[in-house]
């Protein structure tokens, strides 16, 4: 399938983020999803990717998605996946019992190094 083909495959345009790691670079990246389909997705953020990187992008509800980058302008990058997705999920509330909010921001108390408890807030 040439470019050309890839732009009539329908997209979810939505803001989510996820985490991406990049073959060849250390760590993780947080970056925005700004688009999402079958085959690939936009991404945003301050990762410097160059075209025909493997990435792994973990996005909610899916997980680990690999894929490869297809096309770079600024700060914006498409990544082609390996293993076509279905977008609908991404969407879906998050599953019961799954904890999406950073620990910082839970309101429980716990035990910090010294034994002392501590309040999360």
């Amino acid at each position: 399938m040439d470019e050309r083909e890839n732009r009539q495959i329908p997209r979810d345009s939505l803001f989510l983020m996820a985490d991406l790691h990049v073959d060849g670079l250390d760590g993780e990246h947080r970056i925005k999803v700004r688009n999402l389909s079958a085959g690939g997705m936009m991404g945003e953020g301050p990762v410097r990717v160059v075209r025909g990187s493997v990435v792994q992008v973990n996005i909610r509800n899916l997980g680990w998605v690999e894929g490869s980058v297809a096309w770079v302008q600024d700060s914006r990058f498409g990544v082609a996946f390996h293993t076509e997705i279905d977008p609908k999920r991404a969407r879906a509330p998050v599953k019961p019992g799954e904890d999406v909010a950073p620990r910082y921001l839970s309101n429980h108390k716990e035990a910090g190094p010294s034994g002392m408890t501590l309040r999360k807030i």
